[in-house]
This record gives C-alpha cells, sequence and structure tokens, in this order.
C-alpha cells in the first residue's frame, strides 16, 4: 500500500492543490442540507421570519414586552433599540446597526420568556385566559375590570408583585424545550413585524430566493471544484502512468540476461501495462474519493454534533457497521487480488507462446491441447474474478441496508422528537442528509476496498522490477580504451558460472583474438560457445578470469563503450519494425546511404532486397515476421556491418545460409573485416575452414585450439565433428595437407602465418 501512497506522492505539489479545492467542495456539500433546513423551518414554517429577537418593534409592543423584563434588564433591552418615527406608520423602535452578536444573543436570553408570555396573553391562550381572570378577581371593587387588559393590571401593579409573578409564570415554563421557546420567539417577532405594517408574503418570498440563490451557488461552486479535481486527478493519474512506464522501460532495458532470467517476459509485459494501468486508475480515485471520502465524513460528523447531539449514536452504529463490512471484504479479498495478478502473467505467458509457436502447433496437430492449456488458465483467471466480483456484488446490498435501516432509525427517533418539540422537521432532514453524506463517504472508501488491494499488490509488482538489483553495472569510475592496441580481445584464464548454478559452464578459458583474424569456436551443442561470446558485450560478467579488450579489462569501461566498439549478430535474426533501411543502420543512424548498401551488398542482402518494389524503404513487421530466416540473418549481419565496430562477433548466424551465400559472404566480409577482429560461433566446419584460429569447446573446457589442419590430426573431438559433417576426401584432403605442411622443413621447423619459421610444438600453444 505504501507504494501506492508513494507514487502519488511524488506530484506532491498538485496533492496540495487538490486537498484545497476539496475543501471548498466537501464546504459546499456540507453547506447545502442546512440551507435547506433553513428552506423548511424558517422559510416555510416560519414564513421567512429568521431572528429571534426583533429588528424593529413598536413603541406600544416594547412597552408590554418590557412589563415581563426584570428591571434590571430592561435598561439592556432599551439600549439596544433606537426610536424611529419615519420608517413604519406608527412609532418604533428601531435596533441599532452597531449592535454586536454578543448583544443579540444577550437579548435572545433576556427576552426569549418575555415574548413566549406576550404572544400569549396577546392571543388568549387558556392558559394565559386563566391567568388573566385570576388577576382580575384581584382587583379593587370599582375599577372597571372588563375593560382592563392583563397589560393594564401589571402596569398598575407594584415592581415587585410584578416581577414575582413573571418569576411564578417562568418556574412554570423552565421545562418546556428550547425548540418551543424559539418557534414561540419567532412567532412572536412575525406578530410584531405585522403590527408595523410590513408585508410578510414579501418578506417570505424575499427569504426563499436569497436561500435558493445561495444554495445554486453553492452547488454550481461545487460541482466546478468536483470537475477540478478530477481535471487535476486525471493529470497526476496520467503522469504516475507515464514515469512508472518509462522507469521501469529504462530499468529493463538495463537488466542483464541474470534479471531476465527472474522475469518472464510476460511478467515483464503485465507489469508494464496491466499492473501500471491499475495504479494509474487507483491513483484517480484516491484522489477523487479516498481523500474526500474523510473529508467528507469528518465535515458531517461536525455537523450532525451542531444539528442535534441526541441522535449521534445512529451514526456511531452505521459506521460500526459499515467498518465490519470493509474488514471482512479486505480479510477475504485481499488474497485473491495477489493470485489474480499472477494469473494474469499465466494467461499473457500462455497467450504469447501460442501464437509466437503457431505453425508448430499447427503443425503437430496439437490446436486441442493448447486450446485446453488456454482454456485452464483462463477459466482460472474467471474463477478468481468471479470470486471478487461476487464479493463486490455481496458488499451493495449490505451497504444500502445499512443505508436505508439508518435512514429509518433517523425518521423514527426523529418523529419522536418533533411529536415532542425537541426538534424540527428541517433539523431532521438536515440530520438525515448529512447521515447519508457520511454513510457515503464511508461507502466510497468500502467501493474502493475491492479495488485497492488489487492496486497495491500491481503497485508491489512493478516495485519489485524497480528495486531489483542489475548485477551487470558501470564502475563509478569508468576508464577509457587506448588506441594501441585496436581490437586486441584477451580471454584470460575466463571462467563462468550461471547465477544460483552449482558448477561453471565455462572453464579455465584462455586466448587471444587479433585484429585482422577470425577465430572461430565450435563444439557440440551445450558445449558453452554462446555463453562464452555473450560474456564479451557483458551480457554476463566472468566468474573468475578477466576479459581485455585493447588491453582493458571490459568490466572497467563503461558497457555503453564497451558495447559501441561491437558488432553483434545473435543467433536468432532479430528486426524491429520499420523499414529494411531503419534496420541495417539501426546501429550507426548518422550513416548515409553509400554505407547502407555497401553493408547490404557485403551481406549478400541486396539480392533480394532489389527484388522488392519499395527496396530499402520495405517495411519490416514486427519481428521480422514478413521475410525469411535467411533474409534476417543477413540483414542482422548487414546491420552489425554497418556500425563499422573493432569486433565482430557472429553468433551461429550463418546456419540459415545456403553455401553458396554463405562462400560469397564470408569472402565479401573477409575483404571489409581485414582490421577488425573476428569471433564465430559456428555449427558448420565449412564456414570456418579458412579461419586462422579454430577453438574447440568441449563441456566448457578448449579441446583444442589452432587451424583446421592442425585440430584434424591433433584434436580428436573435431576430428569427430569433421567426421560427421565432411566427405571422405575432404577429409583426406586436408590430413595431408597437414602431412605436407608439417614436413616442410626436415629441421623440425614449421612455417606461421607472417612467414617466420617456428617450432613445430609452438602451433599447440599458440593463443
Amino acid at each position: 500500500m505504501k507504494n501506492l501512497f508513494k507514487y502519488a506522492a511524488e506530484h506532491w505539489k498538485t496533492l496540495i492543490a487538490i486537498i484545497i479545492v476539496l475543501f471548498i467542495q466537501a464546504y459546499c456539500d456540507l453547506s447545502l442540507p442546512a440551507y435547506t433546513s433553513d428552506i423548511v423551518n424558517v422559510g416555510i414554517q416560519q414564513g421567512g421570519v429568521e431572528d429571534q429577537v426583533p429588528e424593529a418593534i413598536s413603541v406600544d409592543e416594547m412597552n408590554r414586552l418590557l412589563l415581563f423584563v426584570p428591571s434590571e434588564d430592561q435598561d439592556t433591552v432599551l439600549d439596544a433599540y433606537e426610536e424611529d418615527d419615519s420608517t413604519y406608520d406608527v412609532e418604533a423602535y428601531v435596533m441599532k446597526k452597531d449592535i454586536s452578536e454578543e448583544d443579540i444573543s444577550s437579548l435572545e436570553e433576556i427576552l426569549a420568556y418575555p415574548m413566549m408570555m406576550t404572544a400569549g396573553f396577546e392571543s388568549g391562550s387558556d392558559m394565559t385566559a386563566q391567568i388573566e381572570e385570576q388577576m382580575k378577581a384581584s382587583l379593587p371593587e370599582g375599577i372597571a375590570q372588563e375593560e382592563m387588559t392583563v397589560f393594564d393590571i401589571m402596569q398598575m401593579m407594584p415592581e415587585e408583585q410584578r416581577e414575582a409573578m413573571v418569576d411564578t409564570m417562568e418556574e412554570q415554563m423552565t421545562d418546556m424545550p428550547d425548540t418551543i421557546l424559539d418557534q414561540a420567539a419567532v412567532s412572536y417577532v412575525g406578530t410584531v413585524y405585522e403590527d408595523l405594517g410590513i408585508n410578510m408574503d414579501d418578506l417570505q418570498i424575499h427569504y426563499l430566493l436569497t436561500t435558493g440563490g445561495k444554495m445554486a451557488g453553492l452547488a454550481f461552486l461545487g460541482m466546478a471544484a468536483s470537475v477540478l479535481v478530477g481535471f487535476m486527478a486525471s493529470r497526476v493519474g496520467a503522469a504516475t502512468g507515464r514515469d512508472l512506464r518509462g522507469r521501469v522501460f529504462h530499468k529493463v532495458v538495463g537488466f542483464s540476461n541474470n534479471e531476465f532470467d527472474h522475469f518472464s517476459t510476460a511478467s515483464l509485459i503485465t507489469r508494464s501495462t496491466n499492473d501500471i494501468q491499475q495504479i494509474q486508475l487507483i491513483i484517480v480515485m484516491l484522489l477523487r474519493i479516498v481523500l474526500y471520502a474523510p473529508i467528507l465524513a469528518i465535515g458531517g460528523i461536525i455537523q450532525v454534533f451542531q444539528t442535534n447531539v441526541s441522535m449521534s449514536w445512529i451514526i456511531g452504529l452505521a459506521v460500526v457497521l459499515i467498518g465490519l463490512v470493509i474488514l471482512v471484504l479486505f480479510l477475504v479479498a485481499m488474497p485473491k487480488f495477489r493470485i489474480m495478478q499472477s494469473l494474469v502473467d499465466k494467461v499473457n505467458l500462455v497467450m504469447r507462446e501460442i501464437l509466437t509457436g503457431l505453425s508448430v502447433i499447427r503443425a503437430f496437430s496439437t490446436q486441442k491441447y493448447e486450446e485446453e492449456r488456454f482454456d485452464k488458465a483462463n477459466r482460472d483467471l474467471t474463477r478468481t474474478n468471479l470470486f471478487v466480483n461476487r464479493a463486490m456484488t455481496f458488499m451493495m446490498p449490505v451497504m444500502m441496508l445499512v443505508m436505508n435501516g439508518i435512514s429509518v432509525l433517523i425518521m423514527w427517533n426523529g418523529a419522536h422528537g418533533i411529536d415532542n418539540g425537541e426538534m424540527q422537521v428541517g433539523d431532521m432532514m438536515a440530520f438525515i442528509q448529512y447521515t447519508m453524506q457520511i454513510i457515503m463517504g464511508f461507502l466510497m472508501l468500502c467501493m474502493l476496498s475491492i479495488m485497492l488491494p488489487r492496486a497495491a499488490v500491481a503497485a508491489d509488482r512493478v516495485q519489485e522490477v524497480l528495486d531489483s538489483q542489475t548485477v551487470i553495472l558501470d564502475p563509478d569510475q569508468p576508464e577509457k580504451f587506448s588506441g594501441n592496441e585496436k581490437g586486441l580481445l584477451t580471454f584470460d584464464h575466463v571462467s563462468f558460472r550461471y547465477p544460483g548454478a552449482d558448477e561453471n559452464v565455462i572453464h579455465d578459458i584462455s586466448f587471444t583474438a587479433r585484429p585482422g583474424e577470425t577465430t572461430a569456436i565450435i563444439g557440440s551443442t551445450g558445449s558453452g560457445k554462446s555463453t562464452l561470446v555473450n560474456l564479451i558485450p557483458r551480457f554476463y560478467d566472468v566468474t573468475e578470469g578477466s576479459i581485455t579488450l585493447d588491453g582493458v579489462d571490459i568490466r572497467n569501461v563503461s558497457q555503453h563503450e564497451l558495447r559501441e566498439r561491437l558488432g553483434y549478430v545473435p543467433q536468432k535474426g532479430i528486426l524491429f519494425s520499420g523499414d529494411i533501411a531503419s534496420n541495417i543502420m539501426f546501429g550507426n543512424p548518422e550513416g548515409g546511404e553509400e554505407e547502407m548498401v555497401g553493408a547490404a551488398e557485403i551481406a549478400q542482402a541486396t539480392e533480394f532486397i532489389d527484388q522488392k518494389p519499395e527496396g530499402y524503404k520495405s517495411p519490416i513487421a514486427q519481428g521480422g515476421s514478413n521475410v525469411s530466416g535467411g533474409q534476417k540473418q543477413r540483414l542482422s549481419i548487414a546491420r552489425a556491418i554497418a556500425k563499422h565496430p573493432e569486433v565482430f562477433i557472429f553468433d551461429d548466424s550463418f546456419s540459415a545460409l545456403d553455401f553458396k551465400t554463405d562462400v560469397t559472404l564470408r569472402k565479401a566480409l573477409k575483404k571489409r573485416t581485414k582490421n577488425s577482429t573476428v569471433l564465430i560461433v559456428a555449427q558448420r566446419i565449412s564456414t570456418i575452414l579458412n579461419a586462422e584460429q579454430i577453438i574447440v569447446l568441449d563441456d566448457g573446457k578448449i579441446a583444442g585450439m589452432g587451424t583446421h589442419q592442425e585440430l584434424l590430426k591433433t584434436c580428436e573431438v573435431y576430428q569427430q565433428i569433421a567426421a560427421s559433417q565432411l566427405s571422405e576426401s575432404e577429409l583426406k584432403a586436408g590430413q595431408e595437407r597437414t602431412e605436407n605442411k608439417t614436413s616442410e622443413n626436415s629441421s623440425g621447423q614449421q612455417t606461421a602465418d607472417n612467414g617466420k619459421e617456428v617450432p613445430v610444438h609452438a602451433w599447440n600453444a599458440r593463443p
């Protein structure tokens, strides 16, 4: 999991911007339920009156209200207002403009009970009517009781008596919920506004339009924030995928053969495509959902506690239930994702093998077996996918059950609260919306719980490639090749063992390949010929001994500089999609057309190139599938020739050529490589008859070294190979040439290549 966050954190600047925008989006989403509540509570139920303290009140109404206000608080109330004779039809008090929120809160606390009592006496409710009758009955005889109101009676009362009566009435109302007091205060304010001549319908419509406009603005702002987050998250995901593909590609390109032995080609393709695609997708989801879900959930919880704390236990219950569902899914599904990615590797491997070897499959009529093999890999992947999809299918109904159950529980509990006057309808609606937002936050996390483990496995697989240690490394301070002995290649007691193997496959090999000479390597299958030449470009590093080029150990120079001096033609001709020209000039892109045509002529490739309508611009399909094996080899040889290397390495590169083409090619190549060192790995003796030095390998060891004639006489292994490939007359002619050459000097001297006489025994020791 940490690898996912590590990849995303590489774009930390964009992440910070996304988080800021997500907070804006969350603010918009979390504000909408509160406005919905206000529209229901204030706009509809309260007629657009949102104040619990009147902003304006007539003088007569203020005098009535002050009758129920304690004397020590009356000055506080009057100080908050100022007289206004011009705004309304009657004399009124208008709230001062510079009054603070604290003063308003203080007024709400002072006037809550007085406004309720005043409204009660004005409305003539049953309870206030009884109190009014009792007060009239207590008046002295001679006072016109019928004409007097309760307010007139209270004005006549002594202050102490009036305050005592008010305290008694407040004590009777102390058990009332705050909600009822708030609603009574708002109702009283509405009555006060009507007395002032304010059009209450216009006030209600104005409030609804204003609040609705704010909701619309927040909705558009939230939409814009969501679009912006999606845009930035997509850019981060795409950039992460691009960077990972580039890093994996550069890492794989630098792999030695040892690393390719650990990662199959099918697995590397899956990791570079499917796995990185999973990472890219989940990073977008992480930035759009995973980061947003906790912000939304925590914000919703904060809003819930501000709305109605008495139902907060419902949120806790919902979170616990959803957490249990997520935990079960993680425990059950997580192991399956690692298996699923391995099964994707398996399907890719089987598919690649079948498509690559389709001609062989058809030739041996094994289509049925291969179909069954693919079907098994496909069914295994399908079963795992079905398990994951069923887990997802199980999750959705459970989450919907939790959501609907929580909604019913909120309505049932909220209905009792509304009936008891503990909350309003709008508060319950807002609570339901906040609860759904909290649950949706966890639901989004739950949905990602299916995708996240698979992406985490994919990230680990990609990181496994990136963390792999490359065995072949450039030295910290690479040396430079000297130009004194250009092309001189020396093997000095070289032994090699494959990583993890118990025994060496190459044992104590020593020889020198000189410029202008051809050094051939021959031996039975599995004797180590290709392994030996693969040590020169450092596809592997020697286990013991050293290989020097131009007098410098090849491990002490950079791989690039080393390979720039080599022209390598592998056993299997490999071409790249493009055209013939791009393949020939692959190692020398700056070369001209003359060099390209010259290389093709030496490689005997002009024969088929000239027959093509487009010539050197003829397209080459992927893998060179539209040319024959011999044409592939000739183009591969031309590619090496066009590079003008110091050392040519032909790893059994003439096997697909007919004898005539082989002979013609080698003659032309001899002229071109007169100043270069040539190493040829061959199976056919006819290819290496004229080599200045032939090395015979047997089980990784040198069984003989010399010219063709010398080896026919001195090397039993070479004799066996020759006997299997040459006719008796060819063998006899070769032996006669060897005997004649040996008897040329009766003093026991023999002529070397440079014309000087050397002892006979020196031929067997010739490097």
